[in-house]
């Protein structure tokens, strides 16, 4: 899930891009991960496919695969690429090709795709330079598609959980994000339009939205927890606090609950050679 406090919350100290301990600390469960992360939409997938020349699909960030094997599924051959050596071998064991370098300086070595994908990571990106790099990676006519999943939680699952938050890490980016009201994903998604427009090699970026669902058990929330950037790095001790107190107010809320999640892409066609 994205790691951008919602509006009204503080700004980070840093840039995401320029938070990389945070940005190379996803590896360290690749099997939860995969396990436990969210899916995509297929109408999404179908749309990114609709949207592009042909099937030749470049994964930015491919993690352990989540995106790449929908995609796969939907007719297309992907490449990836990933920073983090213990994702990227996940993937491989998957059957995935995957090559290991932060994207800003990878080399397409004369390769080029029809669309160019990233999946809860183009945050993690340098916006402008991960923008020239996909430009100098997609034919012309083909798409840069950068995607997340936003939760949107219950009210009253969101006051449980901050009251947490607040709790045992108080005045961490975690408890403002559960205690905000705004749309935490706005400042992404400017981040990223914005990036691609100072590029200049695409024409202008849209924003695609899809809602859906997920029911989650208080054991599949507990397993979902430790994947993201801001439990990554948490001491053991303290997360298995974190845990426990989320699982007490998972249990005094029935065990369990729906998230509405909307999947949120910014997407952008390369019109010119730079």
């Amino acid at each position: 899930m994205p790691t951008i406090p919602s509006e009204g919350s503080r700004p980070p100290a840093r840039a995401p891009h320029q938070a990389r301990d945070m940005a190379e600390s996803f590896g360290t469960d690749p099997e939860r991960y995969d396990r436990a992360r969210p899916r995509y939409p297929d109408a999404m997938v179908n749309r990114v496919v609709a949207a592009s020349p042909g099937h030749d699909v470049l994964d930015v960030g491919i993690g352990t695969g989540i995106a790449a094997r929908q995609f796969e599924a939907a007719g297309c051959v992907v490449l990836g690429v990933e920073v983090d050596p213990r994702m990227a071998g996940w993937a491989r064991r998957r059957g995935h090709e995957v090559e290991v370098a932060a994207f800003e300086s990878w080399d397409p070595a004369g390769r080029t795709f029809d669309a160019v994908v990233s999946a809860q990571t183009w945050h993690w990106i340098d916006p402008v330079a991960g923008a020239a790099r996909a430009a100098e990676a997609l034919r012309p006519g083909g798409l840069l598609a950068a995607f997340w999943n936003v939760e949107q939680p219950p009210p009253d699952v969101a006051r449980a959980f901050s009251a947490v938050y607040e709790r045992l890490l108080p005045d961490s980016l975690t408890a403002r994000q559960w205690a905000a009201t705004g749309h935490g994903y706005t400042a992404l998604l400017d981040r990223a339009a914005d990036g691609i427009r100072a590029y200049g090699a695409y024409g202008e970026p849209e924003q695609w939205r899809f809602g859906w669902e997920r029911t989650y058990t208080r054991d599949e929330w507990l397993d979902l927890v430790p994947t993201s950037g801001t439990h990554t790095r948490l001491p053991p001790g303290t997360l298995e606090e974190v845990l426990a107190g989320l699982g007490a107010a998972l249990d005094a809320l029935g065990g369990g609950f729906t998230m509405r999640y909307s999947t949120v892409v910014v997407a952008a066609t390369r019109h010119r050679a730079t």
